[in-house]
């Protein structure tokens, strides 16, 4: 194992950042970015006392693109592996998006002994895909299109994709043009074969029986106006299985709100931590 990079078992070779010193907070990015999507917070809580990690997931940013286990079971594991490596304990775990789903299926699958606490943001859980059993969820074909957009002109798809991911589609958003190239230049480093085969790991993973399990203190964080995620199918449900999680909704917000909403993510984040 060198400074920034872990060989997990299977040979794959999983970077991350390792800031700060203090309480270990650690960040699971969201589908089809990397670490550099959390700069943000790792800057803000750095500077606020603590030791902050980031990982790039397998077939993401600057990890081996490999071609097996890229589903949620591997996610987790590979993260497991981190912690073991690095020997962290009392980690409070945050998850945006598809990380939410890999912050639920770590402590599903290995347990909280590592874990003080757990911070939902924008989160898949408990599952995205429309069924007889989750009648709200979001029908097939739009993961469909997705993957046929990853398949296709990917680097066009992702500069599209970006708009409703950060509500720049909205009337009257402010999203700087920055914000929206920085999605599509962490997107094109992920591995083409990755980040379709993650499409079917963020949509359809049922999180329910992970969420019953978390019993470290949790925060949900949510924006009201999420087009790639919507409320009222993950976090309005997460909350219910979750046993006495916080919610904080925000009005108007989109998904991409860690950026849009930085500011204020950041404070409630930090008022969490500190609680």
């Amino acid at each position: 194992m060198t400074s920034d990079t872990l060989t997990t078992k299977d040979g794959t070779r999983i970077y991350y950042k390792d800031w700060g010193s203090g309480p270990v907070v650690t960040f699971s990015h969201g589908w089809p970015l990397n670490a550099d999507a959390w700069d943000g917070q790792m800057l803000f809580l750095a500077r606020n006392g603590f030791r902050v990690i980031a990982h790039d997931r397998r077939g993401h940013g600057r990890s081996t693109q490999s071609s097996s286990k890229n589903d949620m079971n591997g996610y987790a594991d590979d993260l497991a592996e981190l912690f073991d490596a690095l020997d962290l304990k009392a980690v409070s775990m945050v998850g945006h998006s598809t990380g939410g789903g890999e912050v639920a299926r770590y402590i599903g699958r290995h347990g909280s002994r590592r874990v003080a606490k757990a911070v939902l943001i924008g989160a898949v859980p408990p599952v995205m895909l429309k069924s007889a059993a989750n009648p709200e969820g979001l029908p097939l074909e739009v993961f469909d299109g997705i993957r046929a957009g990853v398949a296709g002109d990917r680097s066009q798809f992702f500069k599209d994709f970006a708009l409703p991911f950060y509500g720049a589609n909205r009337p009257g958003a402010k999203v700087s043009q920055g914000i929206l190239d920085q999605f599509w230049r962490l997107s094109m480093q992920s591995g083409q074969l990755n980040a379709y085969e993650c499409i079917k790991a963020f949509s359809e993973t049922d999180f329910t029986e992970d969420l019953k399990k978390i019993d470290v203190p949790t925060l949900i964080m949510h924006g009201e106006d999420d087009q790639i995620v919507p409320i009222h199918d993950s976090a309005k449900k997460s909350v219910k299985l979750i046993k006495g999680a916080r919610e904080i909704y925000y009005p108007g917000a989109p998904h991409g709100l860690t950026a849009t909403m930085q500011d204020k993510v950041n404070a409630d984040l930090l008022a969490f931590l500190r609680s």
